[in-house]
């Protein structure tokens, strides 16, 4: 099958490559002229066999929009735009009617894989019409991994229905690494374990968290044991916030993927607002000491406390972790500090 291929970045440029291993015809377009086949989106278009199937693989929002109002512009009735970028759903309304008007066909894919996608294939999720489905499904078979179709395909309903389900995959997919960073903290602070990479390697096989973010997780910290060097401020695609969003729309409750989007929001603050109030508050009720930034940054760092404030903190932190430690266990030939009397109560 022929196929037109808008985008050819990190996962455009593989899946041409998927794309042409499989047997199809790939004509790609880039801005980057090192990585074309053609020099516009017009020749792009004038190459192509009508009927055309042309997908869009370019990032969200603006670009995304222009790039089909421009495909609108120069398709025929009858051709077939794939969005495959990470488009809002209700960015697939708009486009579906836009197209429509022109008898244009229109499917929304959400694709997931990563860089590995050439390798393993790609996991896809798509919306639109049974007949523009079942048209590019040549497409679809060559990118998704091998093995069974509904493995790794899936038409999950009308328009718009494969981006939205790929932003909930996404918001899953935060909740994961989340809960896969938190379990690598504390395990980092707990004295008496010396192997965390070895601990996140054995749970690779055999164990109800095992997963592909496991292994990825466990290929870095193979890495940098102690992610030395690397920063903690996380970015978005914006699909978590989409589907924290939708749940409060439907009143779904959401709290882990919530949670974990407001922590990657709270990893991008160098001061946190909300901690700087809570601080004040605690020296006005309790006349608790108040550090200021740049005493808060020095303790974070490592840096041995020097000011007042500093050593309060520190000796509080120590005598929380003191009151939590569990009592050493008592040698057989000492008598506990209170036995039971006959009757069962205490002394």
């Amino acid at each position: 099958m022929q196929l037109g291929l808008i985008g050819l970045g990190k996962m455009g440029g593989n899946m041409r490559e998927r794309l042409r291993r499989a047997g199809h015809e790939v004509v790609g377009y880039d801005h980057n002229p090192d990585v074309a086949d053609v020099t516009s989106i017009e020749d792009l278009v004038q190459t192509l066999s009508a009927p055309r199937t042309v997908w869009v693989m370019v990032p969200a929002g603006d670009p995304t929009r222009q790039t089909i109002d421009r495909l609108g512009e120069l398709l025929d009735p009858g051709d077939l735009i794939i969005d495959g970028g990470n488009s809002r759903f209700t960015d697939d309304f708009r486009n579906a009617e836009l197209l429509g008007e022109k008898e244009i066909g229109y499917v929304d894919c959400g694709v997931s894989g990563g860089i590995w996608g050439l390798k393993n294939g790609y996991g896809l999720m798509v919306g639109g019409e049974d007949r523009w489905v079942e048209h590019a499904m040549p497409i679809f078979d060559a990118l998704r991994p091998e093995g069974p179709r509904e493995e790794g395909f899936v038409h999950a309903g009308e328009v718009g229905a494969g981006h939205y389900t790929k932003m909930v995959h996404n918001g899953i997919e935060y909740g994961l690494m989340q809960a896969y960073a938190e379990g690598y903290e504390l395990l980092m602070r707990k004295d008496i374990v010396k192997d965390v990479p070895g601990a996140f390697k054995a749970w690779s096989r055999g164990t109800v968290v095992r997963s592909w973010l496991l292994d990825l997780m466990s290929d870095a910290l193979s890495k940098n044991p102690n992610l030395e060097g690397v920063s903690d401020y996380t970015v978005d695609s914006g699909e978590g916030k989409w589907t924290v969003e939708e749940a409060v729309a439907l009143e779904v409750p959401m709290p882990v993927i919530s949670a974990s989007l407001f922590a990657r929001y709270a990893s991008r603050q160098q001061t946190s607002p909300t901690m700087q109030a809570v601080a004040a508050l605690r020296g006005e009720f309790g006349g608790h000491e108040v550090m200021t930034v740049e005493e808060g940054n020095a303790l974070k760092h490592g840096d041995q406390p020097s000011s007042r404030a500093q050593q309060v903190a520190v000796k509080g932190i120590g005598q929380k972790a003191d009151a939590e430690r569990p009592p050493a266990p008592r040698h057989a030939s000492q008598p506990a500090a209170t036995e039971p009397s006959s009757t069962g109560q205490k002394d």
